[in-house]
């Protein structure tokens, strides 16, 4: 099992971001290919995925979608991030919160602390 499934194309970015996790004590999986999302997922059971809302394949919008068609993703937290603001389009697709780049580590942390609570409040 893993904490959070880290899910970006941009090895640079994914691997600051599982330092960063990691040194908070999250165990994560990087995984840049979207399309491997569910089954990543499935294998791993993270409480948290942390998508980028684009990749070389496209807009991962419907991966979101995907995640969260499957009931035993229900309590999986979703973030997403991008570059540009997608906040409303990623909150209607189901995330639980959305991030927008460049953020500070601390930002992140918190968002994903507080992300985590609400979906524990929520059960």
């Amino acid at each position: 099992m893993c904490d959070i499934l880290v899910v970006d194309d941009d090895p640079t970015f994914s691997g600051l971001i599982k330092t960063v996790l990691e040194f908070e004590g999250y165990k994560v999986i990087v995984e840049p290919n979207p399309d491997l999302v569910l089954s990543k997922a499935s294998q791993f059971k993270p409480v948290l995925l942390l998508m980028d809302v684009y990749s070389e394949r496209g807009d991962t919008l419907e991966v979101l979608r995907d995640v969260r068609a499957v009931k035993s993703f229900d309590d999986t937290a979703i973030v997403m991030t991008s570059g540009m603001d997608r906040a409303a389009d990623c909150l209607g697709a189901g995330a639980d919160a959305f991030i927008l780049k460049p953020f500070r580590p601390d930002e992140l942390i918190e968002l994903i602390a507080d992300t985590l609570s609400g979906k524990e409040g929520d059960s």
